[in-house]
C-alpha cells in the first residue's frame, strides 16, 4: 500500500466515495512540515493493519475547490473520511494523533493488538522485514534528523537493498525498540534481525572496510 497523490476532483470523489475510511493529506508543496505528515502516512500504509485505509495527498492549492469545501485555512491538515462523510481532522503538525487517529478509524484498538500478538513480537516482524533494516526518523527519501541523513548517505554508497521504518510515525515501536535491542539512540540497523548498531558504528565498519561484507552477510 502507499499514499495516492491526487490530481483531480474526480479521482478525490472517488476516493471519498468509496465505503473504505480514507485519510486525506490537504498539502503544498513549499509547505515543509507536509513532507512529514506523508512520510508518516506512507509507512503507516505498508503496515498490515492498515490494509483497509485509503491514505491519499491531496494538493491544497491546485484542488482549490476541494480545499474550499474542506475549509481548509493551512497546510498541513489532515481529514478523515468514513462513507463520504469527514468524521475528523487534524490541523497542522501532531504526528501521535495521527498515528491514534488512523487506528481509531482502521478499528484497531488496545484489545485487537493485543489478540495480535505482543510489542516484542511486532518489532521482531519489523526487524526482519528486510535482510537490511534501518529504524530512523523520517525515511530513506527524506531523513528527518543530521545522523539518519548520514547513515542513508553511506547505505546508498553500498548498493546494498535495504528498507526502512520511520519511529515518528509509531511511539510504541519507537519505545520498545530502545529497551528490546538495548541500545537507546537512532538510527539502528539491523541485518537479519540481529542490531550491528547506529551512526557511528556503521562510520567505523566502513572506515575498517568491512561494512559491505556486514551489510551483506
Amino acid at each position: 500500500m502507499t499514499v495516492t497523490n491526487v490530481t483531480s476532483v474526480e479521482q478525490y470523489n472517488k476516493f471519498i466515495g468509496s465505503s473504505s475510511v480514507t485519510v486525506a493529506l490537504f498539502s503544498a508543496e513549499w509547505a515543509e512540515q507536509c513532507k512529514q505528515i506523508h512520510a508518516v502516512m506512507l509507512e503507516l500504509a505498508k503496515q498490515a493493519p492498515f490494509a483497509g485505509v485509503q491514505f491519499i495527498d491531496i494538493p491544497a492549492e491546485d484542488l482549490s475547490e476541494v480545499a474550499l469545501k474542506h475549509k481548509i485555512d493551512a497546510v498541513p491538515t489532515v481529514i478523515f473520511f468514513k462513507a463520504g462523510s469527514a468524521v475528523d481532522r487534524i490541523d497542522g503538525v501532531d504526528i501521535a494523533s495521527l498515528t491514534s487517529k488512523c487506528r481509531k478509524y482502521a478499528g484497531i484498538n488496545a484489545a485487537a493488538a493485543e489478540g495480535a500478538g505482543s510489542l516484542e513480537d511486532r518489532l521482531k516482524a519489523l526487524i526482519n522485514r528486510s535482510n537490511v533494516m534501518i529504524f530512523m526518523k523520517g525515511d530513506r527519501d527524506t531523513p528527518r534528523c543530521g545522523f539518519s541523513k548520514q547513515l542513508i548517505a553511506i547505505i546508498n554508497e553500498t548498493g546494498v537493498a535495504y528498507d526502512t521504518f520511520d519511529i515518528l510515525s509509531d511511539e510504541e515501536v519507537r519505545q520498545g525498540l530502545k529497551t528490546y535491542s538495548d541500545w537507546p539512540t537512532y538510527p539502528q540497523v539491523y541485518v537479519k534481525g540481529e542490531l550491528i548498531g547506529g551512526l557511528d558504528i556503521i562510520k567505523e565498519l566502513l572506515a575498517g572496510g568491512e561494512l559491505d561484507a556486514t551489510l551483506k552477510a
